[in-house]
């Protein structure tokens, strides 16, 4: 049934795609509430706005494994909630509707209408809804359309009908909206161009007088059948429609967009009842006047009583509002407002809450409130009536003074790294695990990242203490109170009691002792507390804080003291609300109980042990209860002991009921339910912390007192601490060691999670329960903080750093703990042009002003003149400055180039710390750090540059060069030191053998310093058939790749004179590579741009071969086969990973972790390739993924292992995503698959516990 080849990888992902396809609105749940529904890549993914929930968090998600190519939504009459419809690449229309409850996707309708694959002729590439829910239309990109009649059966079922056709040859579509025609037969919109005259005209020139159309489309569901109702021509660059309201009163039709062209139109309509809006354009010194603006995203927003408004967005993120004045449902104009600019957006989706999420086509996405309509904007307002219906006809152009945010308000960013143009693992700041390092975004949005493997923290309070403390906690008043009134804090000679209120105040007179240190409080029976310190156990009864003048001055009814028997310390403890277990420095450990009127009752058992004990714990008592049934033990002698403090059958407490043996001396230990995949949905955990640093989790039957099936993870050098916290409303455990970690259920999957926290190391840590918020809060040295954890479902935490243009490559520098990255935008001014434009308006402005009144007015008219011409007007006044460019992106420029060289300090700065500008249309294309051996070691910054470079209508440039630039002593500045001219672009640069190796368009050249240029010490030429794009190396290995024919091994030989670079062995296959790593010396793994991974092998014996000789004389005698290398690698392992890799590396994630194959995706997407450690582990795998590709059947109808295969058969890659499947399955569906696996005794939780290990020691 398996099989066992040299090489298996396990696929996992560590952070799923971010970039956002499309994005929609819709209730999904239900309860007249509004959800967002976001395609990422091959994922879905529920996010819901709301104040009470801490903004925006994600609800749902689930990978389809199929690529999503359009999402729509839908409702039939008499339906309470929406569903979901998406085409894919499966070849299928699948419909869903969301449980909330059970949290999943079932699936309603599951429709077969063509092939797989994304084709140009098979429907899915469009998808629209009719807005009563009764009809669905697909599309594909040429010719085919297929319409789904849905009708309901009954109160629930929803039935769909056999597709009809609506097929049209040779005709492009470039967009299809259904249109509001209220309850009247179902119509549904479409941009179509037929280029049938085109394809049969030999001299091309009938391309020129195509037309594009908007096509009507009727459905009839009395006859069952489609029709071409109407079409009419349009301009030739729409590119998007947006449907008007329909019914009575409302106007129903379609907005077409183009560029510079926003057009209403409606089935029937004359040319003169057309409204046509002129998009208005930015004024400003350094725009372009002429530059005219395409709509790119848009949403349309109903008010009550039926109004309704669009904002529509341009490309240059400029977002306006466009409304009608339509009485009676008849437009007589339309009117655009400049509203407000946000970045440019794939979706923008308004909820009725008051929200509006952009999802951005780069960078973070942003959810903002809607302060104002714009209502009272005194931004210009253009409608119909000054504008011609043909767009090429002259007439005024409209513009527009970019301003600040005025009608939205950001809120919140959700972290995206899209697109991912580079990363690299190092651990730069010496934490217990390495950090991610990425240069992200496009144009001024970009962003050099720092990500970890931790959670999110929202820090809210940090307070100064007057001495260092070791211990803090909270505790409230009596077993009513809701919240917590005071908090202990033990410093090093007392302890500190503070009163929570308005302020946080020094209490007096509580009762508690303050001369000595604590070593835990809580609140006791039914008013009572009791702290715990070294000599006894204080007893504080119904302490209230009743003095109306001193509100911090407390009462109470009663103290009683109990003391430790003489020469005896309290060394640990353990207390719930109704118990109290207490460990001596003899190794005694005595036991009381919350006696009828609340006082401390000692039991007449007491336990004597003769290892020391290190620590205790005690579960909280269950509802319903008197006392919790067990206290677990930690002693020096590496075991933990359970024993009962409920009476057994005999009447006897503190018996024991259970031992395990640990690797190390336990130094913490707490007992809690947890949520999780048993019929319950809870269970009893005991967690325990070792003070060698490990954490280990095992199950404590809640009946037995047992110690069943336990999990272990490393988690820092330090000993473990525990404390119980809540975090995003649900129970887990704080471990706190060299740094804090949270343990907890994951919020999807239920599964067992460990993640570190972003956050500073501290000493101790308590919950915190108050009145405006809940936390946690913690101590460290003489700091107090409060924070919270809000989002489980990230284990990421980031830290960005803004660049100046969209970054290109990135070259660290780790002893100094710094990055050089190439930054670059095409079509994009320079600085050095907007400051010479921004002068010279100033120059203008100066001069204005001494004109005379007559001149002034003579001025005027002639730029109104010039104005009247479509397309020539001036830049005006305005010159534009203040506006941020992150904000308002960089001014555009055809044909020219902004690049620059900066140095980022991510570590102790956390800023860009130098920058070094390129000008004269130059564009940086490559880097590499270089130690020259002939300059002694001395380092340079070697940069790959192209002036004039183009890629439309083909690749082209004015002229290349590399140019080299010193390195300052502490690396944060680069001084220039020369440039030599080379004959291509170098796309690839590489320090080797203290010299600078370099792809220089098909040539591979080896050069050495010169004092005014670089000296070429070996060149060979057409080592690569296309373009070499990246070099790696290992010892005199180079691995050479090539744009568009994978990738070639060639050897250095330096022992004779002129050095020789041979090429020896190439691939078979032509892999359009964007990333490679040398994995060992002969193999390679890399990425192409079709999504693809896949690692080759270099013959053994061709690989030692190559090494024999000095001079590599038999490798030239070789011949040469098919126009290649003599010789062929093997194809070891391939994987469709459905993002395109940028960045390869063989690096360790995780402290301790064995290195992994990590791979960073265009998308944003993070993965790992796990290498198997035995044939058991591969097996067990193995077997998982075959039987779930049956049983747990992707939702999209795309097949599994065709998806994984899309462009070769996979090969040696197990799809950990597909495995991790069954961890959300239920207990009987687990139970159902691990009975079909061969070769051992598994059990569901062996199983659920090797797929947790193999993400939790390799990964995160």
């Amino acid at each position: 049934m398996t099989s066992f080849s040299t090489l298996a990888l396990y696929s996992l992902t560590i952070q799923p795609p971010t970039a956002t396809q499309e994005a929609i609105v819709g209730d999904f749940i239900g309860g007249n509430k509004q959800q967002i529904l976001c395609a990422n890549g091959s994922r879905l993914s529920i996010f819901e706005a709301s104040r009470r929930q801490n903004g925006f968090r994600e609800i749902f998600s689930q990978d389809v494994f199929g690529i999503i190519r359009h999402i729509a939504k839908f409702r039939l009459a008499g339906g309470e909630k929406d569903l979901i419809a998406i085409s894919t690449d499966s070849g299928r229309l699948v419909t869903y509707e969301y449980l909330y409850e059970e949290n999943t996707l079932k699936t309603v309708h599951f429709e077969t209408f063509g092939k797989s694959g994304v084709r140009r002729v098979i429907p899915g590439e469009h998808l629209a809804v009719d807005p009563k829910g009764r009809a669905i239309m697909v599309a594909s990109l040429e010719k085919n359309k297929l319409v789904y009649i849905l009708t309901r059966s009954g109160q629930t079922d929803i039935t769909i009908s056999s597709p009809l056709e609506a097929h049209r040859p040779q005709t492009l579509v470039f967009h299809l909206i259904g249109l509001d025609v209220g309850y009247d037969n179902p119509v549904f919109a479409a941009l179509e161009l037929d280029f049938s005259q085109s394809e049969t005209d030999p001299t091309g020139e009938a391309y020129n007088y195509l037309d594009k159309e908007l096509v009507y489309y009727e459905l009839d569901l009395g006859l069952n059948h489609i029709v071409r109702k109407w079409q009419e021509p349009v301009d030739r660059s729409s590119n998007i429609l947006f449907r008007v309201p329909g019914g009575p009163n409302a106007p129903s039709g379609v907005l077409c967009c183009g560029e510079d062209n926003i057009s209403y139109r409606r089935i029937y309509n004359s040319v003169a009842s057309v409204q046509r809006l002129a998009i208005p354009r930015r004024e400003g010194a350094t725009e372009n006047p002429n530059r005219k603006r395409i709509i790119v995203a848009g949403t349309l927003y109903t008010l009550k009583g039926g109004d309704f408004f669009y904002l529509l967005q341009t490309d240059d993120g400029d977002v306006f509002k466009v409304t009608f004045q339509a009485p009676n449902g008849v437009v007589q104009r339309i009117k655009i407002k400049y509203f407000d600019t946000i970045p440019v957006a794939s979706s923008i989706c308004i909820l009725k809450a008051g929200f509006v999420f952009c999802a951005c086509e780069s960078g973070d996405r942003i959810l903002y409130e809607l302060e104002s309509l714009g209502e009272e904007a005194d931004d210009a307002e253009f409608d119909s009536s000054q504008f011609p219906v043909r767009a090429d006809e002259e007439y005024a152009i409209p513009f527009f003074q970019p301003r600040p945010l005025r009608n939205l308000t950001p809120i919140q960013t959700v972290a995206s790294m899209n697109p991912i143009m580079s990363t690299e693992v190092a651990n730069l700041t010496e934490e217990d695990a390495p950090q991610v390092y990425s240069i992200c975004g496009a144009g001024a949005r970009s962003t050099f990242r720092t990500t970890r493997n931790a959670l999110e923290v929202n820090d809210l309070i940090e307070s100064g203490l007057p001495q260092d403390a070791t211990g803090v906690w909270t505790t409230k008043l009596n077993v009513e109170e809701e919240h917590d009134h005071l908090i202990i804090l033990c410093l090093l000679s007392r302890t500190l009691i503070l009163k929570i209120g308005d302020d946080v105040e020094q209490a007096s007179e509580t009762g508690f002792l303050v001369e000595t240190t604590t070593l835990g409080v809580q609140q006791f029976g039914e008013d009572c507390i009791i702290q715990i310190h070294p000599k006894g156990i204080r007893h504080i009864r119904n302490l209230q804080f009743l003095d109306e003048d001193d509100p911090n001055i407390g009462q109470n009814e009663g103290l009683t003291d109990w003391q430790t028997p003489a020469h005896r310390t309290i060394v640990a403890y353990a207390a719930n609300n109704r118990q109290v277990a207490i460990a001596l420095s003899s190794g005694e450990i005595y036991y009381f109980e919350c006696d009828e009127d609340g006082s401390l009752a000692k039991a007449e058992d007491e336990l004597a042990l003769e290892s020391n004990i290190t620590c205790l714990t005690m579960p909280d008592v269950p509802e319903g209860e008197l006392r919790a049934y067990w206290l677990a033990v930690g002693c020096s002698d590496q075991s933990i002991r359970v024993y009962n403090v409920s009476p057994d059958t005999d009447g006897n407490i503190l018996g024991t009921t259970s031992l395990q043996q640990v690797s190390a001396v336990p130094s913490s230990l707490a007992i809690c339910y947890m949520a999780d995949n048993s019929p319950r949905g809870e269970s009893q955990y005991i967690h325990i912390g070792l003070r060698s640093g490990v954490y280990i989790r095992s199950e404590l039957e809640e009946h037995t007192g047992a110690i069943g099936e336990s999990r272990r993870r490393f988690l820092g050098p330090a000993p473990v601490r525990f404390s119980r916290v809540t975090a995003a409303d649900t129970t887990a455990i704080l471990a706190i060691t060299s740094r804090p970690w949270l343990v907890y259920s994951d919020p999807r999957t239920l599964k067992f999670s460990t993640t570190p926290l972003d956050y500073a190391t501290f000493d101790s840590a308590w919950s915190f329960d108050g009145s405006q918020f809940n936390g946690i809060i913690c101590v460290s040295a003489d700091k107090l903080r409060i924070f919270q954890v809000n989002d489980l479902g990230s284990t990421t935490a980031q830290h960005a750093i803004p660049l100046q243009h969209t970054p290109r490559k990135m070259v660290g520098y780790h002893e100094l703990g710094v990055y050089y990255v190439i930054e670059s935008d095409n079509n994009t001014m320079d600085l050095g042009t907007q400051k010479t434009l921004q002068i010279k308006a100033e120059d203008d402005n100066d001069v204005k002003m001494e004109e005379s009144d007559d001149e002034a007015e003579n001025h005027q008219e002639k730029a109104d003149q010039d104005a009247d011409m479509n397309g020539s007007a001036t830049n005006g006044d305005s010159n534009g400055d203040g506006l941020a460019a992150a904000d308002f992106g960089h001014p555009k420029a055809a044909g020219m180039w902004a690049s620059c060289i900066q140095v980022v300090d991510p570590v102790t700065q956390k800023e860009v710390v130098h920058t070094v500008n390129l000008s004269d249309n130059k564009a940086a294309v490559s880097a590499a750090l270089v130690s020259f051996e002939s300059r002694d070691g001395e380092l340079f910054l070697a940069v790959g540059v192209t002036k004039g470079q183009a890629f439309v209508p083909k690749f082209s440039f004015k002229s290349a060069a590399i140019q080299l630039y010193k390195v300052s002593r502490d690396g944060r500045t680069l001084d220039f030191y020369h440039e030599t001219v080379v004959a291509d672009p170098p796309l690839a640069l590489l320090g080797f053998k203290g010299k600078l190796l370099a792809g220089i368009g098909r040539n591979l050249c080896l050069f050495d310093c010169g004092k005014k240029s670089l000296l070429r010490k070996a060149q060979t030429p057409n080592c690569a058939p296309t373009r070499i794009t990246d070099l790696k190396t290992q010892g005199s290995r180079i691995i050479v790749a090539d744009q568009s024919q994978s990738i070639t091994y060639v050897v250095h030989k330096d022992l004779i004179h002129p050095n020789r670079l041979i090429p020896f062995v190439d691939d078979t296959v032509p892999r359009w590579t964007t990333s490679m790593d040398m994995v060992d010396y002969d193999t390679t793994v890399g990425g192409d741009k079709f999504g693809n991974l896949w690692m080759v092998r270099c013959p053994q014996k061709i690989s030692e071969s190559a090494d024999e000789s000095a001079d590599g004389q038999h490798l030239l005698q070789d011949k040469s086969y098919l126009g290649g290398a003599p010789n062929r690698l093997d194809t070891i392992m391939h994987y469709f990973a459905d993002d395109i890799p940028v960045s390869i590396q063989k690096t360790s994630l995780i402290a301790g972790g064995d290195k992994v194959i990590f791979w960073a995706g265009l998308q944003g997407t993070l993965g790992a390739m796990i290498p198997f450690q035995s044939r058991r582990e591969f097996k067990l795998f193995q077997q998982l993924e075959l039987i779930l590709r049956n049983d747990e059947k992707p939702i999209s109808g795309r097949d599994h292992l065709a998806f994984r295969s899309y462009y070769t058969p996979i090969k040696g890659v197990v799809d950990g995503d597909l495995v991790e499947r069954f961890l959300v399955l239920s207990r009987n569906e687990r139970e159902a698959i691990v009975g079909q696996l061969e070769g051992g005794n598994w059990t569901s939780d062996a199983v659920e516990q090797m797929i947790w290990t193999m993400r939790a020691l390799y990964a995160f």
